[in-house]
């Protein structure tokens, strides 16, 4: 190999490496909040979330599920994530679908596509969980962008919620708490990530012009 291709080789390494793509964040779904604690006949709200990760998305299909036992769903109203919602309400599921109207857009990020109004039954403690199984047509989705109409969901990143309802209250600090310290995990793991690879896009680059700077010392 003589010089030219050399040094041709080596910058086309550096060039590949300077635009290696960045790690891609899946998506998921959640609550806007982890842990609720209600009175028996009492109503609260929970937003239902949808996280695009790092893609464009065209609509999510969500299906949330509560123990009837201890909840019931009253109502339902529409987020501002989507332009278009729409629900159903059966015992123990709600069903959401959100989408975009104008063919061509997308959406990106975070937001409410939905809120729902419980109202609690009874003194306990129950779980609010997304029905997520991506062998099943009627389960959680999130749709992307791409002509191929991609369900990009990772079931195993949706974040249930916990609900003491009364007296449990004060005897269901352990389960209050099971679903908070689980959120830091994802947060604190995701940036370490991306502060290796960024390390990495620009220390490799900087060492291979080193080495084709030595090189060309060497042969001039």
């Amino acid at each position: 190999m003589n010089t030219k291709k050399l040094l041709l080789f080596l910058f086309l390494c550096l060039i590949y490496l300077y635009y290696i793509p960045s790690s891609t964040f899946a998506a998921f779904l959640k609550f806007d909040k982890t842990t609720v604690t209600s009175s028996a006949n009492q109503t609260f709200t929970m937003d239902v979330m949808v996280d695009a990760g790092t893609d464009q998305i065209t609509s999510s299909d969500i299906w949330v599920i509560y123990d009837p036992a201890y909840l019931t769903a009253s109502s339902v109203a529409s987020g501002t994530y989507f332009p278009a919602v729409t629900n159903n309400i059966t015992s123990g599921k709600v069903s959401i679908t959100g989408l975009i109207v104008d063919p061509g857009t997308y959406k990106t990020g975070a937001g409410v596509v939905a809120t729902i109004t419980f109202t609690s039954v009874k003194n306990g403690t129950t779980n609010l969980t997304f029905d997520c199984r991506t062998d099943a047509s009627n389960s959680s989705k999130v749709i992307k962008n791409d002509v191929n109409a991609t369900n990009v969901i990772v079931c195993a990143s949706n974040i249930p919620a916990a609900v003491t309802i009364g007296a449990a209250a004060a005897s269901s600090s352990s389960i209050a708490t099971t679903y908070p310290t689980s959120v830091p995990t994802i947060a604190a793991t995701l940036p370490q990530s991306g502060v290796a690879e960024n390390i990495a896009k620009f220390a490799i680059p900087g060492l291979l012009l080193l080495m084709v700077g030595a090189m060309l010392r060497f042969i001039l």
